[in-house]
């Protein structure tokens, strides 16, 4: 083979790797650059689970077509489409804009849903979705905006289709902040902060009445008032405990209040509460 023929022969290679090259990258785009075609492209993908390039024509189409047939329902779809990218941030951005541009949308309950579901799984991390860590224990920012997010949608779309699981979000969310405030109170009670203990027991008595933590909450009331002298407030906390809690762990037959077999009763997990025994541990049981 003589050296002319060798190099007609690389030179062929390099012409087919360059057409197959340029045929791969015009086949991420739309085969017709039109509204329709981008769209279709989008839907295509989001079936596909391919929600990254989703977002991408998403955003190509509203681009494109910012008044176009479809670009309300693209600027919807992205929302959708940034939530289950696990980037909650631009999720719930998008449903912020789609809710101030479209006020009177007639799925605009849903932009409410996704907006709330992008703060409940925020503060998750990428362990947390093959994982039972226990998220009573993290800074609660993100259950609080969820909360506020499902509580607005209850509010103005009470028959909405998605109103059943947004109410059962909630009741999660509320027992994992209860939870929360208690473990704060238990490690203001080591430190030997009683006030500040008894304050958050008093909080979560006060603003989560219906949690599985509102004992704890009244037992954490009566640990820090008998360290702090206040036996009158100790008292009162007590008997409210005892009389809507009669079998909690630190209660003895005679009424009185046994701090140290209150510690054994915290061996159940804050976790295990939350969820009503679904996860966590209950050793202490």
């Amino acid at each position: 083979m003589t050296v002319n023929q060798i190099k007609t022969i690389f030179a062929l290679i390099l012409v087919g790797v360059l057409l197959t090259a340029c045929a791969s990258k015009e086949s991420k785009e739309p085969a017709e650059s039109t509204e329709q075609a981008y769209y279709t492209g989008a839907k295509k993908a989001l079936k596909g689970n391919n929600y990254t390039q989703a977002v991408e024509l998403l955003e190509e189409l509203e681009s494109r077509y910012p008044f176009g047939r479809f670009a309300e329902q693209a600027q919807l779809d992205l929302i959708y489409a940034h939530y289950k990218s696990f980037d909650y941030e631009a999720a719930r951005a998008a449903a912020d804009r789609f809710i101030r541009l479209h006020p009177q949308h007639t799925e605009l309950d849903y932009a409410y849903y996704l907006r709330g579901l992008a703060s409940f799984s925020q503060d998750q991390s990428f362990l947390d979705r093959f994982l039972p860590t226990d998220r009573t224990k993290r800074d609660p920012g993100s259950a609080k905006e969820s909360i506020s997010d499902f509580g607005i949608l209850l509010s103005r779309f009470p028959n909405s289709q998605y109103a059943d699981d947004a109410r059962a979000r909630m009741v999660y969310l509320r027992n994992l902040l209860s939870a929360y405030e208690i473990h704060v109170a238990r490690y203001y009670l080591k430190r030997q902060a009683y006030i500040a203990a008894a304050n958050r027991g008093r909080y979560v008595v006060e603003n989560f009445p219906k949690t599985p933590s509102v004992s704890d909450g009244l037992a954490v009331m009566v640990e820090a008032y008998l360290q702090l002298g206040m036996n009158d407030l100790a008292e009162q906390s007590l008997q409210v405990l005892a009389m809507n809690y009669p079998d909690y762990p630190a209660l003895g037959k005679d009424g009185s209040y046994n701090i140290k077999r209150s510690k054994v009763g915290v061996k159940r997990s804050l976790l295990n509460r939350a969820t009503f025994g679904l996860m966590g541990k209950a050793e202490g049981k």
